[in-house]
């Protein structure tokens, strides 16, 4: 099953593809909730690259590496990519009320579909909150 998050980041197209695609920036938004940070985060951002973001509980009981293979890369405008036997689209859509920033991704059988819709929803939104804080 698929399933979408989106938001409306109020920036530049420039700035909120940076913001996605930069180690530095995703360890400052990559967190579902307060007690969750990404400590390390590496991005080769051309087809055939690989991701990764080591994704921790803050009182270090649990972490896993968010990891994966990027599939198609549209500057500005689209990014895809694998992840285990799943996949996720990321689109980027400029507007005159901002970009609006659409991820599709497979769903997995452990979490609820509203538990997995609510964590990527708010990571999106920490990532609107970075970018336009910036």
């Amino acid at each position: 099953m698929k399933i979408t998050v989106e938001t409306v980041v109020m920036a530049p197209i420039a700035k909120v593809w940076s913001a996605y695609t930069t180690p530095a920036d995703i360890i400052q938004w990559n967190a579902a909730s307060a007690d969750w940070h990404t400590t390390t985060a590496t991005v080769d951002l051309r087809v055939g690259g690989i991701f990764s973001s080591r994704m921790e509980a803050k009182d270090g009981s649990m972490g896993f590496d968010f990891a994966g293979t990027y599939t198609k890369i549209v500057e500005h405008k689209l990014i895809e990519y694998s992840f285990g036997d799943r996949t996720a689209q990321v689109e980027f859509t400029d507007s005159p009320m901002g970009v609006r920033v659409r991820v599709t991704f497979d769903s997995e059988p452990t979490h609820s579909v509203e538990q997995q819709e609510n964590g990527w929803l708010a990571i999106l939104n920490n990532f609107t909150s970075h970018v336009e804080s910036k």
